[in-house]
């Protein structure tokens, strides 16, 4: 009975092996195709996130800077925020843009410099909506407290689709390119970048003080866990050794009755 589950588990993750290996190859796929036009809505009922998330993406319009939001992050560069600024599309619709990271000292958009004006034109990847919160903490709306990139809620509290702000609004957003948080499609306020120190002789600049760009695009992790494999040889070495120990003691009953029946001959043997 343990061999047929432990073999059965092996099986199936085999099969999530095959699974995972065309997700992955499906992704790349993806993060290596030409940028397309972001969805427009009447695209929006068909998108899901084995499809379409990571997908290259350009829109162009205008942010709205005023309605930025703030969401908790933790990246390479520390602790901190991602930005995410409404853009009106050309499309006439709203489109949340993850413009980048910026570190806790960088909060404020002042201490920033220069902010994309008039249109732009932004590449990046869809990224599918993170409805409610973090595993850990559920997003606060009321206090301005946000651990996960939710559209729908992001575009209520913002009062985004309705009254001032007419217009629908993406259920995806888009994770703004390392190039180009925002190219001017028709102009733009130059961006001020900070003096930087050089480094002493032998060390090298942090990655924090090698371009003082806020907020910095082009941070996207995207990585797959994928251990199916170890866990397949897991439950089949577990299968495995039920076997043997199954063989074995077979084998030692089979000896026993063995001996029993000899002992038996032998004692009827001597009458």
């Amino acid at each position: 009975m343990l061999f047929a589950l432990f073999l059965a588990l092996g099986l199936w993750q085999v099969q999530r092996l095959g699974w995972k290996q065309e997700l992955i190859a499906r992704v790349e796929q993806r993060l290596q195709a030409a940028p397309v036009p972001a969805p427009e809505p009447a695209a929006w009922p068909t998108l899901e996130r084995g499809t379409d998330e990571y997908r290259r993406v350009v829109a162009r319009g205008r942010f709205a800077h005023e309605l930025e939001t703030l969401v908790q992050a933790s990246t390479e560069l520390g602790t901190g925020y991602w930005v995410l600024t409404p853009l009106l599309t050309d499309g006439g619709f709203w489109l949340l843009v993850n413009r980048g990271f910026v570190p806790l000292e960088r909060r404020a958009r002042e201490a920033r410099g220069d902010e994309p004006q008039g249109v732009q034109e932004v590449s990046g990847l869809l990224r599918i909506t993170e409805p409610k919160g973090s595993l850990l903490q559920g997003n606060d709306p009321a206090a301005g407290r946000w651990y996960s990139r939710d559209v729908a809620a992001i575009a209520a509290a913002r009062g985004l689709g309705g009254g001032q702000r007419p217009g629908p609004v993406a259920p995806y957003f888009i994770d703004a390119a390392a190039a180009d948080a925002a190219s001017p499609a028709a102009s733009r306020s130059p961006a001020r970048a900070e003096p930087v120190e050089a480094p002493p002789p032998g060390r090298t600049a942090s990655p924090a003080r090698t371009a003082e760009v806020w907020p910095r695009p082009g941070l996207t992790v995207v990585r797959f866990t994928n251990n199916h494999l170890s866990y397949a040889l897991t439950w089949f070495a577990l299968a495995a050794m039920v076997a043997a120990a199954t063989v074995y003691v077979l084998r030692d009953e089979r000896r026993l009755r063995a001996r029993v029946r000899a002992g038996a001959a032998s004692l009827h043997g001597g009458d």
